[in-house]
């Protein structure tokens, strides 16, 4: 059955492979991402796109008013845009680290609660977060605004479960090991990830279809390394 399908950071990477795979299975797609022109292009059936800033907010209303003219509702949302900044601490500013929660940390937590009231108590609402967020996982210099970011959204994933466990929808946090990414190559230059953009994109297609039968308020650690 298709299903309404909306999804952050689509100009590239896994966010750009996810929008592909979805409208493939005929899942009617809203891809949002600052740059729309990647997706734009590929004139996809049932996928609509339009540029957001999840800094904006008035670019929020651009959203509802999309839900609200043409699906009414929203199966799956995945807060897949992310923000990755490589600095030594002693250089980052709080701008540097404003920029960095702007997208990562309040982006993930307005655009889930813009989208919310239009979700059933089936809806899956998954966030991508990162195994440098994890407590006590292994941890890389300069990573300190991207890194407690992303255990930020960890936490807030475990407050919505809690908050809507009555009403619905699930929510859950996939945090990825290193993956072949354009914004990994940015932050590390020459480091090669164990996994391309594509396979990962497919564990996520897989698990916000049917991850919320079995897993909410959970945090899974998808990654073939212990970092």
């Amino acid at each position: 059955m298709s299903k309404h399908i909306i999804i952050t950071g689509t100009s590239r990477g896994i966010g750009f492979e996810l929008v592909q795979l979805f409208s493939k299975q005929g899942h009617k797609v809203l891809a949002l991402s600052r740059n729309n022109k990647p997706v734009a292009n590929l004139s996809l059936k049932n996928v609509a796109s339009f540029s957001l800033d999840l800094s904006n907010e008035d670019d929020y209303k651009k959203v509802e008013t999309f839900i609200g003219n043409e699906w009414q509702h929203v199966d799956v949302l995945i807060n897949n845009a992310g923000t990755l900044l490589n600095k030594p601490f002693a250089e980052t500013t709080i701008s540097d680290f404003t920029k960095v929660y702007q997208t990562n940390v309040f982006g993930v937590s307005e655009m889930t609660r813009v989208v919310l009231p239009y979700m059933k108590n089936d809806g899956h609402v998954v966030t991508i977060s990162s195994m440098g967020g994890i407590q006590g996982s292994m941890k890389f210099p300069g990573l300190a605004a991207y890194s407690s970011s992303k255990g930020a959204v960890i936490t807030l994933n475990e407050l919505l479960a809690e908050e809507y466990k009555e009403t619905g929808p699930q929510f859950n946090v996939l945090a990825l090991g290193a993956v072949q990414t354009e914004m990994l190559e940015e932050a590390f230059p020459g480091y090669k990830a164990p996994t391309t953009a594509l396979e990962m994109a497919e564990y996520v297609f897989n698990f916000s279809l049917n991850g919320n039968k079995y897993y909410n308020g959970k945090t899974l650690q998808v990654s073939n390394s212990t970092p």
